[in-house]
């Protein structure tokens, strides 16, 4: 890719904002998520208020779901049975324009100017377009947006017209409209840049969804309640209303189930303008009746009522400055870089901010794609964004997984499991992936949840968390079922072996000591056994109520430790890599070089059962072991495991591209280390992938912060230990970030030359650079000159490298692929 692959004279560049300078309908979808606006809990997406056409209008609540069963095609135990889809709320950002009876419509317009303008400083969103209405008035239109960071449930569209030469009748109609239910004339075309079937997307609902439970219209206020038919899941959307003009007016109300409309008709003048400030509240619960969410409606319109609109605009720009401080990134002398730098971390906070206590949706709150699930993704791209700077957000997101303790027993049971077996897709805590090869089987991620949680607290020093908050039930119940998972092997020496898993590389399912597998549930055996060991020394009686909650016996930590050690570890002489599992390399290997794009994502064009034949791989699998657990191998085994796994990686998925960069800069391959990095940063502002439309990847977002701060900060954690061994782009004039060690925010300066560690706020910190050991304290920076970095190495991995390789066995690696029948000439074709 082009270090660029914005247009710059539609998207200039702006270090602390990301503007539109004309309006384009052939791709609304993907700017509708680049400049949607959420909080963590409520998000709206870059939808014009007036709602007509687009592509997704959608507005989300973070967990608000509804559920169906699955309906497999052949049923067999323990597959999932209860599908869980995130629901597109009633949709109250809407406020439809028309001057001298003609609507608004942006797609139709004849606008004289436009701008569209996403800041990060102040997380509002501007919109600002000079209109030529067909009977040749012009009209100025001006709105702001937000959701709030400082009160979780509150949305704020602050929309101004003014007539700038002649008086003209302009009717204002604020309306609240159930957009999952309705059918609206004016509804989004839906024009999908990916296929219906892609599985990326998130499942239609077939019935209607939203059951209207409670209504209320009084003065300029208005409430709508309804209850998820089908997982009792209780919402309430309440909207107020100010206008502030000189000009005369009347206004009108309307109510029914599915749509709330207050309309101002209004005699304007010249000059006079008129000022429609809409306050928007969302509340959502479990079961709390309806009536109930609508009294919380209205006393927080009655509080932002009590005082001027520009005060919640205020509380917003104070609480990004205390986020950017704690948060930016710099990147010296690379604007366009800082811009996207900048845009993705602001995506890190619209997903994480106001969760409180709930999960960290794939697509945050901007949009409906993977159908509002959690995955892995949370501990392990966007976690330590949130652990070095924002611990408390990332407190939370681990209390959500705790939450989910008692349902990841059930399943580990109905697996036949001891312990607890977290769900791979969810929503609700139940097991939402109806396939299960590719789903289920990804046991590892009870090891990402428990490598998150032992990263939390080395990076806090947050003990009280595993203790009194009773996280130290994860890392037991976890290390419970690997140990009963796993089994035991003599063959000179004992051995203990993991099968009938998948790895984080979905291309390979369901096989035999998957790499990635072992080496993170070695970690976790191990961080559980770490964990029991030190309680029991320091708090005999805390782990005595530990041992008597969970009936854990002694025995049990003695087993795991033994099956840490005693880990398989597959390891290949012939080619001195790891193999990805034990039967990885028996496969053909996939002629990546001579597969056209078209033909990506493989998924979308190969039955899964041709993938699985092949050396080939989706994401990272391998090469996320050498980062994670990278003080497990030396520099020339990841060296040449990068090697051999970068050369069969497609980039099918966005969860690839930051671990890439981040180990191909370890190893010395520098350049390509800033393509991948590239790559990510741009992947839904270029839209790389052609599925932005169903809203933001923040692990991608969250694998931009840690390519930065691990790849070419270098910096690492193993067990507390916090190292740096940086790796800065020759074109970058320098690299700056922040990260927050046990209460200390440090401030890391790195050029080519040095790196200077400033302690922001704290008492400072220990830390060591390329093995030389820094005590950083407030009382002065400290700075280190670099010396001793490896020689970088040129070009990139390929699978011409690999062929002609040798396996255990003595057969000769060939590249090839499958055949593709379609692209045979015709008499090679049966038909009927």
């Amino acid at each position: 890719m082009t270090s660029d692959p914005l247009d710059r004279y539609r998207f200039p560049i702006d270090e602390w904002a990301l503007t539109e300078s004309s309006f384009e309908s052939a791709n609304q979808g993907h700017t509708e998520t680049l400049f949607a606006v959420g909080n963590g809990y409520l998000g709206m997406r870059g939808n014009a208020e007036g709602g007509y056409g687009g592509h997704s209008n959608g507005t989300f609540i973070n967990g608000f779901h509804d559920t169906w069963a699955i309906k497999h095609a052949e049923e067999a135990f323990g597959f999932a049975r209860v599908g869980q889809t995130i629901v597109n709320v009633p949709d109250a950002k809407l406020i439809r324009l028309y001057v001298d009876d003609e609507p608004f419509i942006i797609a139709e317009a004849d606008c004289i100017s436009y701008e569209r303008r996403l800041d990060f400083r102040t997380g509002v969103l501007h919109r600002e377009i000079e209109w030529r209405t067909p009977s040749g008035k012009r009209v100025l239109v001006h709105s702001k947006r937000l959701t709030s960071f400082t009160d979780r449930h509150l949305a704020v569209v602050d929309y101004e017209v003014t007539l700038l030469d002649s008086d003209a009748s302009v009717v204002l109609s604020s309306q609240t409209l159930n957009r999952q239910d309705w059918v609206d004339e004016y509804a989004a075309t839906a024009n999908s840049e990916h296929p219906i079937d892609d599985p990326r997307r998130a499942a239609a609902f077939a019935d209607r969804v939203l059951l209207p439970r409670f209504k209320k219209a009084e003065g300029g206020r208005y409430i709508l309640g309804y209850r998820a038919a089908n997982s009792g899941m209780t919402i309430a959307c309440g909207t107020d209303h100010r206008l502030e003009t000189e000009n005369e007016y009347v206004e009108s109300s309307q109510i029914d189930d599915d749509l709330a409309k207050h309309v101002y008709s209004i005699r304007a003048k010249k000059g006079q303008p008129i000022r429609l400030v809409k306050t928007i509240t969302y509340y959502t619960t479990q079961a709390v009746p309806t009536r109930e969410l609508a009294d919380r409606c209205d006393r927080t319109l009655d509080r932002i009522a009590e005082a001027p609109i520009e005060e919640v605009f205020d509380r917003q720009r104070e609480w990004l400055d205390a986020f950017w401080q704690r948060s930016d990134v710099e990147v010296k002398g690379q604007p366009a870089i800082q811009q996207a730098v900048r845009w993705n971390i602001f995506q890190l906070a619209q997903a994480t901010a106001r969760t409180d206590g709930g999960g960290i949706a794939a697509k945050g709150v901007s949009g409906s794609g993977y159908g509002g699930h959690y995955f892995w993704d949370t501990e392990i791209y966007v976690l330590p964004f949130l652990t070095y700077t924002s611990p408390a957000v990332a407190r939370n997101a681990l209390r959500f997984r705790h939450g989910m303790l008692d349902a990841a027993r059930d399943r580990a049971r109905e697996l036949n499991q001891l312990g607890a077996l977290f769900p791979w897709r969810t929503i609700n805590g139940l097991e939402s992936s109806a396939y299960y090869a590719a789903g289920t089987a990804q046991y590892h991620i009870d090891a990402d949840i428990s490598h998150a949680l032992s990263q939390y607290v080395s990076a806090t020093g947050d003990e009280d968390f595993l203790i009194a908050g009773g996280a130290i039930d994860i890392l037991i119940e976890t290390a419970r079922m690997w140990a009963d998972l796993g089994f035991w092997r003599s063959n000179g020496k004992q051995t203990f072996h993991i099968h009938g898993v998948t790895g984080p590389d979905e291309y390979t399912t369901v096989v035999n000591d998957n790499l990635f597998t072992n080496v993170m549930a070695r970690a976790n055996l191990r961080a559980a056994v770490r964990r029991c060991t030190a309680i029991r020394a320091t708090s005999p009686e805390e782990y005595a109520r530990i041992a008597f909650r969970l009936e854990l016996r002694d025995e049990e930590v003695v087993e795991w430790a033994a099956a840490a050690e005693a880990m398989h570890i597959l390891y290949d002489e012939e080619l001195g890599i790891h193999p990805q599992d034990s039967q990885f390399l028996e496969k053909e290997l996939w002629d990546l070089e001579n597969t056209p794009a078209s033909k990506h994502p493989l998924l979308l064009h190969y039955h899964p059962l041709v993938i699985y034949r092949f050396q080939v791989i989706k994401q990272a699998d391998v090469v996320l072991a050498l980062l994670l657990q990278g003080d497990e191998f030396s520099q020339e085994e990841k060296r040449r495991n990068f090697e051999y796994y970068d050369a069969l990686t497609t980039g099918d998925s966005t969860l690839s591209a930051s671990t890439q960069s981040i180990v191909a800069a370890e190893v010395g391959y520098r350049d390509l280390a800033l393509e991948y990095f590239l790559a990510a940063l741009f992947v839904d502002l270029g839209d790389l992938h052609h599925n932005s439309s169903d809203g933001v990847h923040v692990a991608s977002t969250g694998g931009v912060w840690s390519a930065l701060a691990f790849g070419f900060g270098g910096m690492r954690d193993y067990l507390g230990t916090f190292t740096f061994d940086p790796r800065l782009p020759e074109e970058w004039e320098s690299l700056v970030f922040r990260v927050t060690i046990h209460g200390s925010r440090v401030l890391v300066t790195l050029t080519l030359d040095d790196m200077t560690f400033t302690v922001e706020s704290g008492d400072g910190v220990e830390l060591y650079v390329r093995g030389r050991r820094v005590v950083v304290t407030p009382e002065k920076a400290v700075t280190v000159t670099l010396t001793n970095e490896p020689p970088a190495l040129e070009g990139a991995p390929s699978t011409s490298d690999i062929e002609g390789s040798l396996r255990a066995d003595g057969s000769v690696i060939v590249a090839t692929m499958p055949t593709d029948v379609i692209d045979l000439p015709g008499e090679y074709i049966q038909t009927e």
